[in-house]
């Protein structure tokens, strides 16, 4: 038997390649030469490379945002300020108005309470700052009667140089380099306060469609867990806006009481309405808010500031022990020491509006801790 008949399926597959070799294109040789194999990825050139890329990547972004910082802080403050007044504009949705026109109602009363404080302190600060810079020359001149102050004083020259800085009349603008730099800072707040209101009034508006379209970024499986969580966040933020309200309008109150009493009436309506204000700043406001009245009140009598010092001692510890636990318990779920650091956290940060947003912020961190992490660890 041949070798042919021995192997019928060689011998059958042989014309069938033959005839696919003979059908099968000829390609030309590549005018380069062959492709070689791709580059391993695991080559340390590759991988340093690519690391490169993505460290000068990272970096671009960073400059990036740190360039914007302070467009994107006006756009938390603005989204902060929408999220707190959302609760009265459903307040007035509920009583009948439109949407447009609660918003609209909201936001003129939070413009007229701005516009009230400044008519209010503007001649306050203007009338006490002329107050003080007449009467800074005569405390210096009492300062100068002590021995060891008039010594000193001699070596250094430093009340002599304080008198003529303060004669000049130039130093509140001087603070702010000179009357250039204060105009300009003017400017820029102003231009930053009415980006912001632009911002508020268009956050407050379309609230709804934005949280919606934010809430479309989770997976559909969690997207309704998210949404019940991210309206507990925003809830929160309104009911901390609420409770700070209220906390301010105890401190602006018992202010104006006390003022009548101890005989600042004339000052008195204008002064509560600044402590009330600066009361709304966590931990630091009510401190700044004594301070200023407690030196106007020393400029105007001794006695005067000495009461006020006594008085705002005493209602900070009633404040701190006894109404803001209570108003803050039944709006924000956030304890004490977590309020504490989470204050000084946000002033070190982001100065006062950081402080603001501290405490909103921690309510929100520790819902989605208690939601999220922990109840995933005990399922394991």
């Amino acid at each position: 038997m041949s070798q042919r008949d021995a192997d019928p399926a060689e011998g059958d597959a042989s014309p069938s390649a033959d005839l696919a070799a003979e059908e099968a294109p000829h390609l030309p040789e590549p005018e380069f030469g062959e492709q070689g194999p791709p580059f391993e990825r695991r080559n340390p050139f590759f991988i340093g490379f690519v690391g490169a890329l993505g460290a000068l990547l990272a970096w671009f972004l960073f400059e990036a945002l740190v360039g914007i910082g302070s467009v994107l802080m006006l756009v938390v403050v603005a989204l902060f300020l929408a999220a707190g007044l959302n609760p009265a504009v459903e307040f007035l949705e509920r009583h009948g108005l439109r949407r447009s026109w609660a918003c609209a109602v909201v936001i003129v009363a939070a413009l007229g309470a701005v516009a009230l404080f400044l008519v209010a302190i503007v001649p306050v600060i203007t009338d006490q700052v002329r107050a003080l810079t007449d009467n800074v020359p005569h405390w210096l001149d009492e300062l100068e009667k002590n021995k060891s102050v008039q010594d000193f004083n001699d070596e250094y020259n430093v009340i002599d140089k304080v008198k003529d800085y303060v004669n000049d009349g130039d130093f509140i603008s001087s603070l702010f380099g000179g009357a250039l730099g204060f105009g300009l800072k003017i400017l820029s707040a102003l231009f930053n306060a009415f980006i912001i209101i632009v911002l508020t009034l268009y956050f407050l508006a379309a609230l709804d469609t934005t949280k919606n379209a934010i809430y479309r970024l989770a997976p559909a499986s969690r997207r309704d867990r998210v949404t019940k969580l991210g309206d507990r966040v925003i809830r929160n933020i309104g009911g901390y806006v609420s409770g700070a309200f209220i906390v301010a309008l105890c401190a602006g109150i018992s202010s104006l009481i006390f003022l009548f009493i101890i005989g600042l009436g004339e000052y008195a309506v204008a002064l509560a309405f600044v402590v009330a204000l600066l009361d709304v700043i966590p931990m630091i406001g009510a401190t700044i808010g004594a301070v200023v009245v407690s030196a106007i009140a020393f400029a105007t009598d001794l006695k005067m500031g000495i009461a006020c010092v006594i008085f705002y001692v005493i209602y900070q510890q009633i404040e701190n022990y006894v109404i803001y636990p209570r108003v803050m318990k039944k709006s924000v779920d956030v304890p004490g020491a977590v309020t504490v650091i989470a204050a000084l956290v946000g002033t070190a940060l982001l100065g006062i509006v950081g402080a603001l947003l501290a405490v909103p912020t921690a309510a929100a961190v520790l819902l989605i801790m208690r939601e999220v992490v922990v109840k995933r660890q005990d399922q394991r």
